[in-house]
């Protein structure tokens, strides 16, 4: 477990090549938030990072990008599908495109539907080496699928296409996962639910990898790897949440090793 406090950019430059086996992480979302202005975020510095990310990252390893869209003028940015393009120029497969739909969102009342969910786009260097799907019951265990069938006579013998099976007692789940946003008590202004984190954590990676969060906030993919037997890896610039981190992590595994910068 390392934290360390620094600029992201700055930070992985000094990171092994293909040392991380899974990166979970949200960038700051075009203006949607304020990092007590500690931090800027701009083009050029998303392009560094993904290109670090990219070089970090071993073959078969996954990055989780979560993302959302500022509304200007009456019309989305559109960022977050100019980074997903980015992260497949350079390299990245774009392994699938993954909603979190948040449950009791707070409306915004600006005369459209309310936005009800963000992206969570999972890029791959190469085919991903570690997949476990999370599975969930299946309501239709034992039913027989709705097919078509159809009887074609080939010579003189008959013929019948798609033998059903029964309905599996379990699936694989959607790629849409709902969870309640969090509240800001926890001191920052975005923070992911534990259970996003969680969940991504076990899907793309096993006990004893390592996990990145280049912009840990508040030390949410750090808490989910403490809780699922990951190493972590997570930087922070601004110094509150740095500290915040720090004290969500240490209260959930007390032996980790922070870094000032």
């Amino acid at each position: 477990m390392k934290l360390i406090q620094g600029d992201c950019l700055e930070v992985m430059k000094t990171l092994p090549d293909n040392s991380v086996d899974l990166t979970v992480t949200s960038p700051p979302y075009d203006n949607l938030r304020t990092y007590n202005n500690d931090s800027v975020w701009n083009w050029d510095i998303f392009t560094g990072v993904a290109g670090q990310l990219f070089r970090v990252i071993k073959k078969g390893g996954v990055v989780v990008w979560v993302v959302g869209d500022q509304t200007i003028n009456g019309s989305e940015t559109g960022t977050s599908f100019k980074q997903a393009l980015y992260f497949k120029e350079i390299g990245f497969n774009l392994h699938d495109t993954m909603i979190w739909n948040k449950e009791r969102y707070v409306p915004l009342t600006h005369n459209r539907y309310e936005q009800a969910f963000e992206y969570m786009f999972v890029f791959s260097k190469s085919i991903p080496i570690s997949v476990n799907h999370i599975r969930i019951n299946s309501k239709r265990a034992g039913e027989l699928p709705n097919r078509t069938f159809h009887q074609s006579n080939k010579g003189n013998r008959a013929t019948m296409q798609h033998t059903p099976n029964p309905v599996k007692k379990d699936k694989i789940k959607g790629n849409v996962w709902v969870f309640a946003p969090v509240n800001k008590w926890i001191g920052h202004p975005a923070p992911f639910p534990e259970q996003l984190a969680h969940d991504h954590i076990i899907s793309w990676s096993n006990e004893g990898d390592t996990v990145l969060d280049p912009m840990m906030g508040s030390g949410t993919t750090g808490v989910a790897c403490v809780q699922t037997g990951r190493h972590f890896v997570g930087i922070e610039k601004v110094p509150e949440y740095f500290d915040i981190a720090t004290r969500r992590i240490e209260d959930t595994d007390p032996l980790f090793q922070a870094v000032g910068a």
